[in-house]
């Protein structure tokens, strides 16, 4: 056994080496796995759990929400920033709290507005009591008071039916005879074409109202009106501001006729006797020949007054106008005496060549300009806006630029823009004076809008309204009667134009202003003393002043002035607002005055 074991030994012995080489691939075999420290690689899958450790720091972040909380409150500090921010959208103020225009003219012109308003709504009363009465009497109204209103009126053509005659012969045929009155004209004369004397008419009738400054839509529905009356109503009708055509077609022919226009203005008694001959022609009242007559008639009428009324008129149009622009009572005595100098100088030149009168707009503008320079320039603390624009309000083409505005707006392009180009050039014509005198005195033009302190106050304008008044009547030749009517209708312009201000700003006030006179301006034309509603508000265009804001801008423009395109503006919006009103106006009227509603004349 001992040596079966010793055997084994031996045996184990020999193959030892053999063992060892094989026991070194064991060792390495066991090795393996020891390194096979797979226990590493689940230490390896907890130091991901370690990364558990970012998680914490993720919770760490949890004071991240008190930083939220610190800019919670730092909101709450900018809170007036944020209000601030709120305001940043809003360009200005409402018009109410930038007004500085004072307590009492508001007041005053709440007080005139209510009372005209009362007045007007008592008279339309009456009338239509008047109207009841005379209904019930069969009594026939006058036509301006039937007839309907206006200038926005569209295809009113009167339908009129012409007495029968016993005769076939074309002779017995009535040209122009009125159903309730045929015995006012004869027959026409076998040879003589009653379209004649139509066109006749109707040429002289459009010269004349085209003179008077009223709007092209108004000529052409009035001559088309009168026309109706007299046996044509397919006649045709071309006005534009210095040309008509009137083309009516006879029994046989066509009658046409063209005449030249718009080259005298008319004064305002003129103007009221041509649209008083108007209104008669449209009623059917006079007929052709005899409407013709009293067109010429009107149109060479002398003015009412002497020339020194006349001077004495203009004195108190300037004296009243630097009032109303704020001017105080130095600035109105120097408007008045330059006043009293341009009016000379244009009853001097009154029979001068029409080609030559812009060299009286510039010869005028110039010496008002240069003297009231020089006087700035003494150091008298007058300002220059008053004195200098009321002096030239003659030369002002407010009323042309206005008409020129209600024709665009009326869709009468050619007339609208040949008025424009007028104005603007009445406008260029008084700059070139105004910056000449400028020059050389020393004076920058820049400085029109500089002005002085108003001495009489509030009250100071609305007395300078009620004087513009007055010189208005007295220098544009208008009928005494008519002072009080013409009065109202400037009153209560200005009065609109005070509350439009008040509420609205400068530049829509004057739609305010032109919006309220004009109703009035209609409701004075039915009275017995009252003018034509023309009559009534053409001083209303005077008084306010388009002219002279776009004077001011384009001597600012001539004078190298960086707010001279903002005036200019500014003007052209207030001429549009102006006559944007009155067509809103005559709307309104329309609307009182219809034949079911009377109370108030047609435009």
């Amino acid at each position: 056994m001992t040596r079966s074991t010793g055997g084994v030994l031996g045996a184990q012995v020999v193959p030892t080496p053999v063992s060892t080489a094989d026991a070194v691939t064991p060792t390495v075999g066991p090795e393996e796995p020891t390194p096979t420290p797979t226990p590493e690689v689940p230490t390896v899958t907890p130091e991901p759990t370690e990364v558990v450790v970012p998680t914490e720091s993720a919770v760490a972040p949890e004071p991240v929400p008190t930083p939220e909380q610190s800019a919670s409150q730092e909101p709450s500090q900018p809170a007036p920033t944020s209000t601030s921010t709120v305001d940043v959208p809003w360009t200005s103020d409402p018009a109410v709290q930038q007004s500085d225009i004072p307590f009492g003219a508001i007041v005053v012109a709440v007080l005139v507005l209510v009372g005209a308003a009362v007045a007007l709504t008592l008279a339309v009363r009456r009338a239509r009591a008047a109207r009841a009465v005379t209904g019930r009497v069969g009594v026939r109204e006058p036509a301006a008071l039937t007839t309907a209103i206006g200038v926005l009126d569209a295809d009113t053509r009167p339908t009129v039916v012409l007495p029968r005659s016993s005769s076939d012969e074309p002779t017995t045929v009535l040209g122009a005879v009125p159903v309730a009155d045929p015995t006012r004209t004869g027959p026409v004369p076998a040879d003589r074409d009653p379209a004649i004397d139509t066109v006749r008419f109707l040429l002289v009738l459009g010269e004349a109202m085209v003179d008077s400054s009223a709007p092209v839509v108004q000529v052409t529905q009035t001559l088309e009106r009168v026309g109706a009356i007299n046996g044509a109503p397919d006649a045709e009708v071309v006005a534009l501001p210095t040309a008509l055509l009137v083309s009516v077609p006879g029994r046989t022919t066509t009658q046409t006729a063209a005449s030249t226009a718009g080259w005298r203005q008319l004064r305002l008694h003129q103007v009221q006797d041509v649209l008083a001959v108007a209104d008669l022609a449209e009623s059917g009242a006079i007929g052709p020949v005899e409407g013709t007559a009293r067109i010429r008639e009107a149109v060479e009428a002398p003015p009412l007054y002497r020339g020194r009324t006349r001077v004495l008129g203009y004195v108190a149009v300037c004296a009243g106008l630097a009032m109303i622009l704020g001017g105080g009572v130095l600035d109105a005595v120097v408007a008045a005496v330059l006043g009293a100098v341009i009016a000379g100088i244009q009853l001097a030149a009154a029979r001068m060549p029409a080609a030559y009168q812009a060299l009286v707009v510039l010869t005028c503008a110039f010496v008002a300009s240069g003297a009231v320079f020089l006087l700035a320039r003494t150091g008298l603390g007058i300002g220059l806006l008053a004195p200098l624009v009321a002096p030239l309000v003659t030369f002002l083409p407010g009323a042309l630029l206005t008409t020129a505005a209600i024709d665009l707006a009326t869709r009468q392009m050619i007339a609208g823009s040949a008025r424009l180009a007028a104005g603007g050039m009445q406008l260029v014509l008084l700059a070139l004076g105004i910056t000449g005198a400028a020059a050389l005195v020393g004076v920058p033009a820049a400085e029109l809008g500089a002005a002085a302190e108003p001495l009489l106050g509030w009250f100071g304008p609305w007395l300078g309204v009620l004087v513009f008044g007055v010189g208005v009547v007295f220098h544009h030749c208008a009928r005494r009667p008519a002072l009080p009517w013409i009065l109202l209708v400037l009153v209560v312009a200005y009065a609109g134009q005070v509350l439009g201000g008040l509420f609205f700003g400068g530049a829509f006030s004057a739609f305010v202003g032109a919006l309220l006179m004009t109703p009035v301006a209609m409701f004075a034309a039915t009275r017995p003393t009252g003018p034509p509603t023309l009559v009534g508000f053409l001083p209303g265009f005077w008084l306010l002043v388009p002219g002279a804001l776009g004077l001011v801008g384009v001597t600012s423009i001539l004078g190298d002035s960086a707010d001279a395109l903002s005036t200019v503006v500014t003007a052209g919006i207030t001429m549009v607002a102006i006559s944007l009103g009155v067509l809103a106006g005559i709307a309104l009227g329309s609307a009182i005055g219809r034949p079911g509603n009377p109370g108030l004349a047609k435009f």
